[in-house]
């Protein structure tokens, strides 16, 4: 079904603005919508907010509008959420002045990402047009006992590699599938965590290796280990057939990560200004 019918008087304005949007995203939303279309909301910044997400996400709403339903709205997740909140509520009052779509342009946006009461005061101060927010991690964790944020991201899938884009550099995953080891030196104490491909050579002891930071091509340091440690197991492959090995115990994890401490440097694990660990 085509969502820029004829019928929608001013639609012509808007043609450009769906030329550079992502397919697979767009295939990504037309398969939710498909499953839930009662309450279809999006993700739109995992390649470009403006230029993709909301786009998309705007052509699969105006085909559910045809279809007799309403979109419930979008989620921002990364970025300058106070300009891209505005952007967004531009874009959907556009669209609803050119296809006619009753309250198109009140759609609801909601934002996350880490927000606490400071981003609040800012977010107010600067101006917004996000309607809810997602507060979770500094909703149940305090200062003095912060969380460890980790995201499961696709990096490869039936041996080609995937790689997630996002505004936020921080955000932007290392493509392939990886290997991890721990070096350790003369002392006894681990130096750095590297990661490589999982066919490439794993580090050897007493030999140097060249280690590099994956963003930040400054910060690089030369390293003979004494010791390597293979940091990943894994205990299913994800292929049909074959068996997956039991996870250890709760008390099992819990004991090896007491252990990982404990043989830590004192200066990476002390409370004031510790040393970062490579």
């Amino acid at each position: 079904m085509s969502v820029m019918s004829p019928n929608y008087m001013g639609a012509d304005s808007l043609r450009g603005s769906f030329s550079d949007t992502n397919s697979s995203e767009m295939a990504a939303f037309t398969s939710y919508a498909l499953a839930f279309p009662k309450s279809f909301q999006c993700l739109v910044d995992t390649y470009d907010v403006m230029r993709s997400g909301v786009p998309n996400f705007c052509a699969v709403a105006l085909a559910l509008h045809e279809l007799g339903y309403k979109a419930h709205g979008i989620r921002l997740d990364s970025g300058d959420l106070a300009y891209l909140s505005t952007e967004a509520r531009k874009f959907f009052c556009l669209i609803e002045k050119a296809f006619g779509v009753p309250d198109f342009g009140k759609m609801i946006i909601t934002a996350s990402n880490d927000i606490n009461e400071d981003t609040l005061d800012a977010l107010n101060k600067q101006g917004h047009q996000v309607d809810a927010f997602g507060i979770g991690t500094h909703l149940v964790t305090c200062f003095a006992q912060p969380a460890l944020g980790c995201v499961l991201k696709l990096v490869e899938i039936n041996g080609q590699p995937r790689m997630k884009l996002s505004e936020d550099v921080t955000k932007v995953s290392i493509p392939c599938k990886k290997r991890c080891y721990r070096l350790y030196g003369r002392e006894g104490y681990p130096l750095v965590d590297i990661m490589t491909g999982e066919n490439e050579l794993p580090p050897k002891e007493g030999e140097r290796l060249l280690c590099r930071h994956p963003f930040s091509e400054s910060k690089r340091a030369y390293v003979v280990p004494q010791k390597v440690e293979e940091l990943y197991k894994c205990y299913w492959p994800g292929a049909s057939g074959k068996e997956r090995e039991p996870l250890p115990s709760l008390e099992t994890s819990r004991q090896r990560c007491l252990k990982q401490l404990a043989g830590m440097r004192p200066d990476h694990m002390r409370g004031l200004n510790p040393t970062p660990y490579k």
